[in-house]
């Protein structure tokens, strides 16, 4: 979700029923409510800078992107995108994607500048300090649908025959050769990486086309340019509260698209690993279609391996606990993962908002651990796949939301995880300190001013 800068109001209160909630007896004042608490959700049109710089970076004798190839180099980023938005037909100069939705998945190039003509020594000399002396403004400079993949299904309405035999020649056709060419195109970024592994962002309630790239763009920079940077966009709602409605709706409309994507992705031979960052309600489009595909593959293949799935990240998730434990605990989807790291933050006033909306049920983003009884705590102390990480942090914005890449301890976290592996604890160079209920612990000061990346990880 995006914050936005142009609403102020007072936060709607936490936990729903409060005395405050319940104190808006009047139709209108509801409806005021409620539109005031989506708008917030929602963001305003404006310009989107560089994001700052994660605190794992400012130390002075290292350069973490020394390593960069040249070919990857410079002000310019060219993030792989796949969408099942439809296009906007009212765009007259480029491709453009709208919120609507569309039965076909497409895929494509879209090319992101960093300041203007920026060269590539002052890009890394801003990319290292937690002052800069000018903002770098973020802009899509163009998108290239590369190919559209055939409608799902292919036909509403079949005949027996056709349902029997299932053959669709033309259609076919149209989904093998997209398949063929996004394999084509995937395999020759990867080239140019010595990493052959790719970072997928899955976005939230209110992300235009744009603005899901543009995220995409900026973290993989922090991330090295090491692999290959994906954006899955998909048809999330403009706003308001008519928008969080559509998408909410949207967010089941595209899982099986997404699932297409993350089989596409594993079939492609030259990929060793897939990692996946959602945010807000992408976590719930990200988990319902591994949950899925758990159930698909289990039977007959481990699921991590089929899908080559390393790290999936869940920030400010926007998902119902009880949804959670319901549908995915007990169906143990942690297993088609190597390790989930679950971001949370009792100072997401989106997250308080959605849960005063859907009648003051938590949600996984602000999870409090009195939920769980002493032997889930256990297990959650003991867990090497799971980590739930509190972020106990203040300098998040307006509404707190997208901390996981505006905020310079939780996005260096996220470095150290996803970059260099590293597992939680001191004692690995990710100084996450444990609390006494079974989460790790991360605040405004992380990683510490002591801090420094272990051999051989650090960069010379």
């Amino acid at each position: 979700m995006k914050t936005n800068p142009c609403i102020h109001t007072a936060p709607l209160p936490r936990g729903g029923r409060s005395a405050g909630a319940a104190s808006l007896t009047q139709p209108g004042l509801v409806v005021f409510a409620l539109c005031s608490a989506l708008l917030l959700l929602s963001g305003c049109s404006s310009k989107k800078y560089l994001m700052p710089t994660p605190s794992v970076y400012t130390q002075p004798e290292w350069n973490p992107f020394a390593e960069v190839p040249a070919e990857l180099q410079g002000d310019t980023v060219s993030v792989l995108y796949i969408t099942d938005r439809a296009l906007d037909k009212e765009a007259t100069e480029s491709v453009a994607y709208g919120d609507r939705r569309s039965r076909s998945m497409a895929f494509g190039e879209a090319k992101v500048t960093f300041g203007d003509d920026l060269p590539w020594d002052q890009i890394v000399q801003a990319s290292r300090t937690d002052k800069r002396s000018e903002k770098i403004e973020l802009k899509l400079a163009s998108t290239t649908e590369l190919a559209r993949f055939a409608p799902t299904p292919p036909k509403l309405v079949l005949t027996d025959a056709q349902l029997a035999a299932f053959v669709k020649a033309e259609a076919d056709a149209t989904q093998l050769e997209a398949e063929r060419r996004f394999r084509e195109d995937l395999a020759a970024r990867l080239a140019k990486t010595d990493r052959k592994e790719v970072f997928i962002y899955v976005h939230g309630f209110a992300n235009s086309f744009e603005n899901a790239t543009l995220t995409t763009a900026e973290v993989w920079h922090f991330l090295g340019r090491e692999g290959v940077p994906i954006c899955y966009t998909w048809p999330a709602g403009a706003g308001g509260l008519l928008g969080y409605q559509y998408t909410l709706e949207s967010t089941q409309f595209t899982v099986y698209h997404f699932k297409q994507a993350l089989r596409l992705i594993a079939s492609c031979p030259e990929v060793e690993k897939v990692h996946i960052i959602a945010h807000s309600r992408g976590t719930a489009v990200t988990t319902d279609a591994i949950r899925e595909l758990h159930l698909e593959i289990r039977g007959t293949a481990n699921t991590q391996e089929t899908l080559k799935l390393g790290t999936v990240v869940l920030a400010a998730a926007d998902i119902d606990l009880d949804v959670v434990i319901a549908r995915n605990a007990t169906e143990r989807i942690g297993q088609a993962v190597e390790r989930a790291a679950v971001y949370i933050s009792n100072h997401d006033k989106a997250l308080g908002i959605s849960g005063w909306l859907f009648g003051g049920v938590r949600r996984l983003g602000d999870a409090d651990t009195k939920m769980f009884d002493e032997d889930e705590l256990n297990a959650l102390r003991s867990s090497q796949r799971l980590q739930l990480i509190d972020a106990r942090i203040k300098q998040a914005g307006l509404i707190g939301h997208s901390y996981f890449h505006h905020n310079a301890a939780v996005s260096s976290d996220i470095v150290l995880l996803l970059r260099y592996q590293l597992p939680p604890g001191a004692d690995h160079g990710r100084p996450l300190s444990a609390s006494e209920l079974g989460l790790w612990v991360i605040d405004d000061d992380y990683p510490g001013a002591t801090w420094s990346l272990p051999d051989p990880a650090k960069a010379e």
